[in-house]
């Protein structure tokens, strides 16, 4: 393993050749302005490089040694001397060409980071107004995935009811200690978060890996429950379903919203707010 060891062509079944021996990864940051309206940093390249004059994402050749999300963070530093600590991971999209793929690393950016070119691949680096990126000269397989990457550009949110899941689950004895089983369950929660591990109900596109914001709400003997990596962990001062709500109501408009729950009256509550619903079978097959 050595640093630089993926650079190299490398084609696929379609008969394209391909940049990256190893398949490689970009980075899309987007940020939402106040109003709701993404913008997304793109990079147009290098009239020497490939596809030179283009516009696309700052990415690049994967080595052996990386994952995605850090080809992706080390290109996007390389190209455009992004700043990581202002991104949040929101999930990875596989553009699979059949013996090489690329990866797409979609990230919340919490401001306009500041961007400029960091080494000779880019040409110029601006932040646009998602609805505007077409009209660019694109990168074509940036061209040819944007129409699906687009619909994931939101940032999503995991309410769960964990006192709902819990019961679904049946531990044991879970009933004589339902902070020890709440405790469990967000252990486990935030295991497979930190992952990004989980299946998307309902969402367009299928990402290859997802990583959405959780809060937990806990009520009962449960309020005690202690904080866990990854998860945030709300002790409902009175209903839990009522502290469900207000979490779904103290979300950002943008975000995708989705309640883990088999409670129907407050499935009912929150759908009618806009969020999406699924089962507790849905989180505990993924545990």
């Amino acid at each position: 393993m050595a640093a630089r060891d993926g650079d190299g062509w490398a084609q696929c079944e379609r008969g394209h050749r391909h940049w990256g021996v190893y398949g490689a990864a970009g980075l899309l940051a987007v940020h939402h302005d106040a109003t709701g309206k993404p913008h997304i940093l793109m990079q147009k390249r290098s009239l020497w490089s490939h596809h030179g004059g283009t516009w696309g994402l700052p990415g690049g050749a994967r080595d052996s040694h990386e994952d995605t999300v850090t080809a992706a963070l080390r290109e996007a530093f390389e190209e455009a001397t992004l700043d990581s600590t202002g991104l949040r991971i929101q999930g990875v999209y596989l553009d699979d060409h059949g013996g090489w793929s690329f990866e797409t690393v979609i990230t919340e950016a919490v401001e306009l980071l500041k961007a400029v070119p960091g080494n000779s691949e880019s040409a110029d680096l601006r932040w646009l107004p998602a609805e505007e990126v077409t009209a660019k000269k694109l990168h074509p397989g940036f061209a040819e995935t944007w129409p699906v990457i687009a619909l994931a550009l939101a940032p999503s949110l995991i309410v769960l009811d964990i006192a709902n899941i819990v019961g679904a689950r049946a531990e044991h004895g879970w009933w004589r200690d339902r902070a020890g089983a709440a405790a469990r369950l967000l252990t486990e929660v935030g295991t497979h978060a930190a992952g990004g591990l989980w299946t998307v109900p309902g969402q367009i596109p299928a990402l290859a890996r997802w990583f959405p914001r959780v809060t937990a709400i806990v009520e009962g003997a449960a309020r005690d429950t202690p904080p866990v990596s990854g998860v945030s962990v709300i002790a409902a001062p009175g209903s839990g379903d009522d502290a469900v709500v207000q979490a779904v109501r103290d979300a950002r408009p943008w975000e995708r919203i989705l309640v883990v729950t088999a409670d129907r009256g407050l499935r009912e509550r929150v759908t009618e707010l806009g969020a999406e619903v699924a089962g507790p079978r849905w989180l505990l097959s993924q545990l």
